[in-house]
C-alpha cells in the first residue's frame, strides 16, 4: 500500500491563541511539511485546491513545483484539481511542467469540488455542475495521451489538431477524486481512472459498494479492474500516546468542522461525536502509532484498497505538532502497515 499526507493549507486562527499565520509563514511550514514527509518515506504529499480565506491552495501546481525542488522521492499530487472550473489544457500543461521539474513524480487527483466558490469565480454555471465535470474529465485524459488534439464539446472553445505542449514522456497518473456520489465512481471505472474515495464521516465499511460500482464499471468497459487502484483518504493525526492525540487535534477539527458545518446546517462538532469516530469501526485515524496502524489495516481489510493518504490538517494545528505527527506516521505507522500487508 502506498501512504501519505494530503492538506488544504488551512490558515485559521489558532483554536487556542486566536493567533493567524501570515499566509508566506504557513507557505513555508508547508514546504517543511512536504520535506519531511518525503524524508521520513511517505510516498505521496497532496495538495488540494479551494478558493476561500480559511485555505491558501487556490493553485497546489506552483506549491507542488515549490516541494519539488526539496524532495527527491515522494509523489507532489493535488488534492483535487477542480477540474469542472478549470481548463484541462492549463491542466495539463501544469502538471505536465511539475512531471518534468520533479523527474516523474507529478499526478492528478481530478474533482468535481466540494465547494462552489470557483464556479462563479471562473464564470461557470452550477446548473452544469456534473456535464462540466464530465466533458473536462475525458478531455483532460485524450491530452495526456495524445500530443495533437481534436475535439469539440459544450463548454469549451473547440480544439482542431492543436498541439498541447511541454509534454512529458511520462503517462501522468489521473484520479478520480469521489466522495459520496456514485455516478462518479463509475465514470472512473468506465475510463479506467484509479479511483481516489474520501471518507470523512461513518464506517468506512459503508463505501465498499463505490468500490464495487468502480471495479463493475471498469470491467464492463473492457479494463483490467483488478489493476486499478483504490485510494482512501480520510482525516487522520498521529501523536506518542492515544490520549495526546485526541486532545491535540480536536481543537482544530472541531473548529473547522463546525465552522464548515454551520454553511451546511449541521450542528457543531462535539467532543462526543469527535471520541466517536476515533472507535476502531469509524473513520477518524487519531490516535497512537499503534492505534492507527490497526485502523488502516481494519480498513483495508473491508476495502482491499492499494493507497491511503491521510489529512493532519483539518483547521489549523501548531507546525511543530503537524511535523511530529509526519515524522510518527512515516516511522513508526507506515512500516508497520507495510509489514502486516507483506510489502
Amino acid at each position: 500500500m502506498e501512504i501519505g499526507v494530503y492538506t488544504f493549507v488551512e490558515n485559521t486562527p489558532d483554536p487556542v491563541s486566536g493567533q493567524t499565520l501570515s499566509p508566506a509563514h504557513r507557505l513555508r511550514d508547508l514546504i517543511e511539511e512536504v520535506d519531511l514527509a518525503d524524508q521520513v518515506g511517505l510516498e505521496v504529499f497532496g495538495i488540494g485546491e479551494h478558493h476561500r480565506p480559511d485555505f491558501l491552495a487556490s493553485a497546489p501546481p506552483i506549491m507542488l513545483a515549490a516541494a519539488a525542488e526539496r524532495t527527491k522521492t515522494i509523489r507532489l499530487s493535488s488534492a483535487v484539481t477542480v477540474l469542472s472550473s478549470d481548463d484541462p489544457v492549463r491542466v495539463y500543461q501544469q502538471f505536465s511542467t511539475l512531471d518534468l521539474l520533479s523527474g516523474g513524480r507529478a499526478e492528478i487527483m481530478a474533482g468535481r469540488g466540494s465547494f462552489i466558490e470557483s464556479f462563479p469565480l471562473f464564470g461557470h454555471d452550477l446548473n452544469d455542475y456534473d456535464e462540466l465535470f464530465a466533458e473536462k474529465l475525458e478531455l483532460l485524459v485524450k491530452i495526456r495521451d495524445s500530443e495533437r488534439i481534436t475535439w469539440s464539446g459544450e463548454h469549451r472553445a473547440p480544439l482542431r489538431n492543436q498541439a498541447i505542449y511541454p509534454r512529458t514522456p511520462n503517462k501522468i497518473p489521473i484520479w478520480v477524486a469521489v466522495g459520496g456520489n456514485p455516478p462518479s465512481a463509475v465514470r472512473a471505472g468506465t475510463l479506467g481512472l484509479p479511483m481516489a474515495l474520501a471518507i470523512i464521516g461513518g464506517m468506512p465499511e459503508r463505501f465498499r459498494p463505490f468500490i464495487d460500482l468502480f471495479r463493475n464499471a471498469a470491467r464492463e468497459a473492457g479494463h483490467d479492474a483488478d489493476k486499478l487502484p483504490v485510494g482512501i483518504n480520510t482525516h487522520g493525526y498521529v501523536a506518542d500516546t492515544s490520549q495526546q492525540a485526541a486532545d491535540e487535534f480536536f481543537p482544530s477539527y472541531a473548529a473547522q468542522m463546525t465552522h464548515i458545518g454551520r454553511e451546511r446546517g449541521w450542528p457543531p462538532t462535539t467532543r462526543a461525536q469527535f471520541d466517536a469516530g476515533r472507535h476502531p469501526r469509524a473513520h477518524l485515524a487519531v490516535g497512537s502509532p499503534q492505534e492507527v496502524t490497526e485502523k488502516i489495516l481494519r480498513q483495508h481489510e473491508a476495502l482491499g484498497h492499494q493507497r491511503y493518504l491521510m489529512q493532519m490538517s483539518v483547521g489549523t494545528m501548531p507546525h511543530a505538532q503537524t511535523m511530529r505527527s509526519i515524522e510518527l506516521f512515516g516511522t513508526k505507522v507506515a512500516p508497520a502497515v507495510r509489514s502486516a500487508l507483506g510489502a
